[in-house]
């Protein structure tokens, strides 16, 4: 089938890879332009864009889908249908109607759960045991296409967002080269979303990552295996922020403010609310390397009463 892929990050490239193992003719791959990284702001490269040169496939970057020239280009490829994973940019609706089997775009959840930009790590924020990935037609709202076919899959009980991710990435790439053959075949029928039923995966902003000490561990817990690699779990630490990469819920009995660090021989613990604590096993303070708790435990003698999050510079 001859198709144009739409993609940009990491999350796209086993989609992109499954297309082009499975025969269809990638008219052309489009992907965010390449732009400033880092401290040396050199141009860093979309890992779509590295997966389509080494596949030897033709890779275009516009700045906007939408200008004219771009939906003129696209035109006249005349794909079949067009696959869309994570691009970074809203399709506009002279591009919607190209292709005769429309746009599937490849979503990491099960919808109408979690429409928008994070939802991996939403879903393991908010304790889901189960989610999977949804291909679903593209239309003018967020995520609110007509959904073609799902997989599903369980969340491991300490499974954080970098681990998950990966595993519907490949799942998603899979359910897409279903996805085409059942279009192509006519034997899907697309289903609309019940609207009642959505809820929301916003885009992450450092502040997501803030530790509310107030809530229940097993609450917390989930919030930092979620918010994997950013924006983290942190707070204040004399201070500074800390960075807490791994915890768990514990079951120790806990001193009465939430927030309150103390140990037990080597093990670091942090008091939460409804009378729980979750136990620290790794962390990274700011300006510092990241530590097993420890190693922190035999550099930083804590003083009694010592609360996170309570002073803030």
């Amino acid at each position: 089938m001859k198709v144009v892929f739409l993609g940009t990050p990491e999350f796209a490239v086993p989609t992109l890879e499954a297309l082009a193992e499975a025969g269809h003719d990638i008219l052309a791959v489009l992907t965010q332009p390449d732009r400033p990284k880092g401290r040396g702001q050199e141009l860093a490269i979309s890992p779509v864009k590295q997966a389509a040169v080494r596949l030897g496939l033709p890779v275009e970057q516009p700045a906007k889908v939408r200008a004219p020239e771009v939906v003129e280009r696209l035109r006249a490829l005349a794909p079949r249908a067009m696959v869309v994973v994570g691009y970074g940019q809203i399709i506009p609706q002279a591009v919607i109607e190209i292709p005769p089997l429309g746009i599937i775009n490849v979503h990491a959840s099960l919808l109408p759960k979690y429409r928008g930009a994070a939802p991996i790590q939403w879903a393991i924020a908010n304790g889901e045991t189960v989610t999977g990935v949804t291909t679903m037609l593209i239309d003018a709202g967020l995520d609110t296409g007509a959904m073609l076919m799902k997989a599903e899959t369980a969340i491991g009980a300490e499974e954080t967002a970098l681990e998950l991710g990966p595993r519907l990435a490949a799942l998603g790439a899979r359910l897409l080269i279903e996805t085409l053959d059942g279009l192509e075949r006519g034997l899907i029928q697309p289903v609309a979303q019940d609207d009642s039923q959505a809820t929301w995966a916003p885009m992450l902003t450092r502040e997501h990552g803030l530790i509310d000490w107030s809530q229940p561990a097993r609450v917390l817990a989930n919030r930092a295996r979620g918010f994997l690699p950013w924006p983290g779990a942190w707070t204040w630490f004399r201070g500074k922020r800390i960075h807490l990469w791994r915890v768990r819920a514990a079951e120790v009995e806990t001193p009465a403010l939430p927030g309150m660090l103390f140990s037990s021989g080597r093990r670091l613990f942090a008091a939460c609310g409804a009378g729980e604590a979750i136990e620290i096993l790794e962390l990274q303070q700011e300006g510092r390397k990241r530590l097993p708790a420890d190693v922190f435990l035999n550099g930083t003698r804590l003083q009694p009463g010592e609360i996170l999050g309570a002073v803030q510079p």
